[in-house]
């Protein structure tokens, strides 16, 4: 009778990392479809399988399936798409998930509840067709097209930042009178050891480089109660992944431990936002294409042509990168804002700085991205315009010393993506509309002007905040 009534698989964190690992090595999508449908056919101990996708918006969704219903089903996973902000309509609800198995995660128990294991799909319509609206499927069909046509892969790392606020849903129950509590007064690499903010970190690093991230740093940011942890540079579609899994993961320990961690851009007034940092590169053969010893900052002349087409058309991809109202607050000079339209080796209020870097580590850093967009979006864009693009024709001299910025509110934002004939074709007119229609919905509950303070409607309407009563108001 004092036998336990449940044996679901619970591993440590240094099983669980070796295994992450091992599976991560597997790049073939067949191989790695047969040896993970293998293990779990055989493991008795995995109770379901977290399949998880993102919205237009990059909002993460999951759905849990038993284990051996997921089995048998695999190539008819359905779900309703028109429960979905920016998916299907009602009469044409019925969407599919096809697992891409390469991304399968061996899951902390204490984070996620033993035994599950996770693993991302990618969306078609009842035809299995790609979904026009799923930007993991059309970023990872983009990066097999220009691997297979010219050989070409590319690499990211995110630099994202975060806040840890005071009390558990901090967000949802956010008052403009009172604003948000920080739970550190520390600044720049400065926590106490065993202070609130440190041991959050160190939660939520162990539980990552458990999940096969390859930890680098972690450390608390500039801003009072801000972290950052940074992970290692991979291919774009799992790093985008990784984003996700690694926003995830900081809310729950964050909740464990009574706090909530927030990835708002621009929580608090008068310090500094948060962003998601860029890094991207381009390789060619195994050899990094933005690497060149004798070229302008140690960038090639691929780089260079690379990012003149982003600045080229920064003020139409602004929306993709900062679409949130609370993002444009972050744009601001006063706390080392990445809204100049331009590039440097130092100064941190361009749009895109050239790290210090060897042949191996040369790449570009995007710094105007922030930590609530759509990660496969925004990379979709980002690399389009980076590899696609016609070069910009030189402007005339007169014009070359004129300061350009990012448009300076969501509804400046809005007007410029909506104008534009090369988002239309980037992106395809429904996606375009459809994404256009919540921005606006959000626009129009705040002030067009963003004032002096962070307002309700913000954040209490913002896309990534958890509450269902809220969005059902619009």
């Amino acid at each position: 009778m004092n036998a336990p009534l449940k044996n679901f698989l619970e591993l440590t964190y240094d099983e669980l990392e070796d295994m992450n690992l091992k599976a991560r090595d597997i790049k073939d999508p067949a191989k790695a479809e047969a040896q993970h449908v293998a293990y779990l056919a055989k493991e008795k101990r995995i109770k379901a399988v977290t399949v998880c996708f993102s919205d237009l918006e990059g909002r993460l969704h999951m759905l849990d399936y038993n284990k051996q219903f997921f089995l048998d089903s695999l190539s008819n996973l359905t779900f309703d798409g028109s429960s979905i902000r920016g998916f299907s309509e009602l009469h044409e609800s019925d969407l599919r998930l096809v697992v891409d198995w390469t991304s399968i995660t061996f899951l902390p128990s204490d984070i996620f509840g033993p035994g599950k294991v996770l693993v991302f799909a990618n969306i078609c319509g009842r035809d299995l067709k790609p979904y026009e609206s799923d930007f993991r499927g059309r970023l990872q069909a983009y990066m097999d097209d220009i691997k297979a046509s010219r050989g070409l892969e590319a690499y990211m790392a995110p630099e994202i930042e975060g806040f840890l606020m005071a009390g558990v849903d901090a967000e949802q129950t956010f008052d403009k009178k009172v604003g948000f509590t920080l739970v550190s007064t520390g600044g720049y690499y400065h926590s106490l050891p065993l202070d609130e903010l440190r041991m959050f970190i160190d939660r939520t690093a162990e539980a990552i480089r458990a999940m096969g991230f390859k930890n680098e740093k972690d450390h608390a940011e500039v801003a009072p109660s801000q972290f950052e942890i940074n992970f290692s540079y991979t291919n774009v579609v799992r790093a985008c992944d990784q984003v996700l899994i690694y926003k995830l993961v900081c809310r729950q320990v964050a909740e464990q431990m009574g706090m909530t961690a927030t990835f708002l851009p621009k929580p608090k007034q008068n310090i500094n936002g948060c962003g998601m940092h860029t890094n991207v590169s381009l390789s060619k053969n195994g050899k990094n294409i933005f690497y060149d010893k004798k070229g302008q900052d140690g960038l090639s002349k691929d780089g260079w042509d690379f990012l003149t087409k982003i600045l080229n058309r920064a003020p139409e991809l602004c929306l993709t990168f900062n679409s949130s109202v609370n993002a444009y607050r972050r744009l601001d000079p006063n706390f080392e804002a990445p809204n100049q339209i331009k590039v440097s080796a130092n100064d941190r209020g361009s749009m895109i700085r050239i790290p210090l870097a060897n042949e191996k580590t040369a790449r570009i850093e995007v710094r105007s991205v922030a930590p609530d967009s759509n990660p496969y979006l925004a990379l979709y864009s980002l690399l389009r315009t980076g590899i696609d693009d016609a070069l910009p024709a030189a402007e005339k001299s007169d014009r070359r010393s004129r300061m350009r910025f990012l448009p300076g509110t969501i509804g400046d934002a809005i007007r410029v993506f909506k104008a534009s004939d090369y988002m239309t074709e980037l992106l395809g007119e429904s996606t375009k509309s459809k994404y256009v229609d919540w921005k606006v919905e959000v626009a129009h509950r705040n002030p067009r002007e963003l004032g002096t303070s962070v307002k309700d409607a913000e954040i209490l309407y913002h896309h990534e905040v958890t509450n269902q009563y809220l969005w059902n108001q619009f």
